[in-house]
């Protein structure tokens, strides 16, 4: 039987498996190269939890920390050269996957700074400026789905740069993404970059949407409400697969992938269930459909290892089931907008506090090493 079939079964269902998180720790302990090798992980995604966390613990980087303490390096320099060597490490260990796939897996995301969300600029020459720095053609530079990001979106793909687009929780955002991606590209062939060579995930945040509907319905009561808990969000990525068919599926896209343009493809991301009332494989069982990206936390990868499912495609023809659910929860008195608003600003606020802790961390690294 093959090595955690559970997880082979998944990928040949057509669902891209990314790890979400990275460490020099699991770099230098080679559980990276494992991972890639015997659990069917074919990216990494990134974002600031996850490097100050990394930082925070152990002291896999005090080297580099020393050494750069002893040329003076500012913490903002120190930042971006630690995330930069660790990512470019993980672009090393999963450029095989790369070629294998011919360009669509074997991707590391690498995230602008979060405290720039809603500067349309600043986040648009920082992308460009970490794609130069990483250097590897398998890298993805994470924008996040604000609305001052989105022309963002379009000048970096527009300048060749492969992106995976964060935060994003709504249809309407999402649409408005995959907007911004058909005009980048647009704008990549009239600059003469081949369309070939780009690639873009959208994802689609998942759990949170649960997280947050959730206690509106216990607040709410009714035996109606209390019925929905836990269907909101499931059904909330449905929808958004049901909008990429649509938009993959136009005319102006036909134009684009004609001249080697590949779509866009669906990210579920934050599929680490937080309600211990639910399944733990729940969003990554629900959201199986071909050509997607699941990007687990490695307790979910080891949960579908160990007594995952692959009940087919759950996502295909299920979109009217999910606005059923929508619509119930519109009746109950859920407010949608103001959900799917909490969450795009809370996400921006976690990561960039969390792009503050890792400063601060760094920072009191490189005064001790003084």
């Amino acid at each position: 039987m093959t090595k955690h079939a559970k997880l082979a079964a998944l990928s040949e269902a057509g669902v891209s498996i990314w790890l979400d998180d990275l460490s020099r720790e699991r770099l230098d302990s080679n559980n990276l190269l494992e991972l890639v090798r015997d659990w069917q992980v074919v990216g990494v995604t990134t974002n600031p939890t996850i490097f100050a966390k990394a930082l925070s613990d152990g002291a896999a980087y005090d080297a580099q920390v020393h050494e750069l303490a002893a040329r003076g390096a500012s913490v903002a320099d120190a930042v971006r050269e630690i995330t930069v060597a660790d990512v470019q490490r993980a672009c090393d260990v999963l450029s095989g996957t790369w070629e294998t796939s011919g360009g669509t897996d074997g991707r590391v995301s690498l995230e602008v700074d979060p405290g720039l969300a809603h500067d349309t600029d600043a986040t648009a020459a920082q992308a460009l400026d970490l794609w130069k720095a990483v250097d590897r053609p398998n890298l993805m530079v994470k924008i996040p789905a604000t609305l001052e990001g989105l022309p963002a979106i379009t000048r970096a793909i527009g300048e060749g740069v492969s992106v995976n687009v964060t935060l994003i929780f709504s249809i309407e955002r999402y649409r408005q993404v995959m907007d911004a991606y058909l005009e980048g590209m647009e704008r990549a062939r009239a600059n003469g970059h081949p369309l070939t060579s780009i690639r873009s995930v959208a994802s689609f945040f998942v759990s949170r949407v649960d997280t947050e509907v959730d206690p509106r319905l216990e607040k709410i009561g009714t035996p109606e409400a209390l019925e929905l808990r836990g269907k909101a969000a499931v059904a909330n990525a449905r929808l958004a697969h049901a909008a990429f068919r649509e938009v993959f599926g136009s005319a102006r896209w036909a134009a684009l992938a004609a001249e080697g343009g590949q779509p866009q493809r669906p990210l579920w991301a934050s599929t680490g269930v937080k309600n211990k009332a639910y399944p733990d494989t729940l969003y990554v069982t629900e959201l199986v459909v071909a050509d997607t990206v699941n990007t687990m936390p490695q307790a979910t990868l080891e949960a579908f290892a160990d007594h995952g499912e692959v009940q087919g495609d759950r996502v295909t023809g299920a979109d009217e089931d999910a606005q059923r659910v929508f619509d119930a929860l519109s009746g109950v008195g859920v407010d949608i907008p103001d959900v799917f608003a909490v969450l795009e600003r809370e996400g921006v606020e976690k990561f960039a506090a969390s792009w503050d802790e890792l400063m601060d961390t760094v920072g009191e690294q490189l005064a001790a090493a003084k």
